[in-house]
């Protein structure tokens, strides 16, 4: 991996972590009005790991995993490794009014939470443009 692409991936790593923490935290937002408040932070981890309400969040957190293994390789990955990285944020990141699981509960986080929007934003500018295949 080029340092180009290497610096390229630090920033968007942050900024994919700002997202997931403010998705996580507009979804608990929503979990405490509609089961009360959570009561401690380790019950907050077992709900974000175990609870069927977090689990649509689950792609984004490997994701970052992925991402965080890549940047760690005492050997650097491949251009395209980091190319592939790049699509598959792309890739997580759309919304879908009528989609399902990770799409759908996305669209709907955008929708309710101004914060999550700004996250998002943030990302895509990183990620620039698509670009064209020929």
């Amino acid at each position: 991996m080029t340092n180009e692409r290497l610096q390229r991936l630090k920033p968007l790593r942050a900024a994919l972590m700002d997202l997931h923490k403010t998705v996580i935290e507009s979804e608990r937002v929503g979990y405490e009005k509609t089961f009360g408040t959570i009561q401690s932070p380790n019950q907050f981890l077992q709900l974000l790991t175990t609870d069927p309400w977090f689990a649509w969040l689950q792609p984004l957190s490997r994701l970052i995993i992925s991402l965080d293994e890549a940047l760690d390789e005492k050997e650097p990955g491949t251009d395209a490794a980091a190319d592939a990285l790049v699509d598959q944020i792309r890739s997580l990141l759309v919304a879908s009014e009528d989609g399902e699981g990770y799409s759908k509960h996305y669209f709907e986080a955008l929708q309710r939470d101004p914060d999550v929007v700004l996250a998002h934003a943030e990302v895509a500018k990183l990620l620039g443009p698509r670009k064209k295949t020929e």
